[in-house]
């Protein structure tokens, strides 16, 4: 693969994906509704919303940056646990098959921009 096309994609996934979280973490911070009745669905209490959606402008933050390596695998885990967890917690509840892999699927969608966003690395480090 050309190193542009490289780049190319590997922007255009990080940028999709944090106005993707973006999203989920306002309506995480300002509790709206559906997130509130997955929650009493799931069994977790209200006030992990804004916690968790200020979590997610973090970790989008640390995606976005280009300066610490470490603190952007981090992010990639953080964002892995949270879907993994999601799909879990769907299955756990005896939700549908559509509903266990919405989060498995933001989850490839990850795994996709992680292994861009390691030859993106590898291209400016040579």
């Amino acid at each position: 693969m050309k190193p542009k096309t490289i780049k190319i994609t590997y922007w255009c996934l990080i940028v999709l994906f944090s106005l993707a979280m973006l999203a989920d973490a306002f309506g995480g911070i300002t509790k709206q509704q559906a997130g509130i009745d997955v929650l009493n669905h799931l069994g977790y209490p209200i006030y992990i919303m804004p916690f968790m959606g200020y979590l997610k402008v973090l970790g989008v933050i640390a995606l976005l940056q280009t300066k610490f390596r470490n603190l952007k695998e981090w992010a990639f885990a953080g964002f892995a646990f949270n879907f993994i967890g999601a799909a879990v917690s769907r299955a756990a509840m005896g939700d549908g098959a559509g509903m266990v892999a919405m989060p498995l699927v933001m989850l490839a969608v990850l795994f996709v921009t992680y292994w861009f966003w390691r030859k993106y690395d590898a291209l400016n480090n040579i």
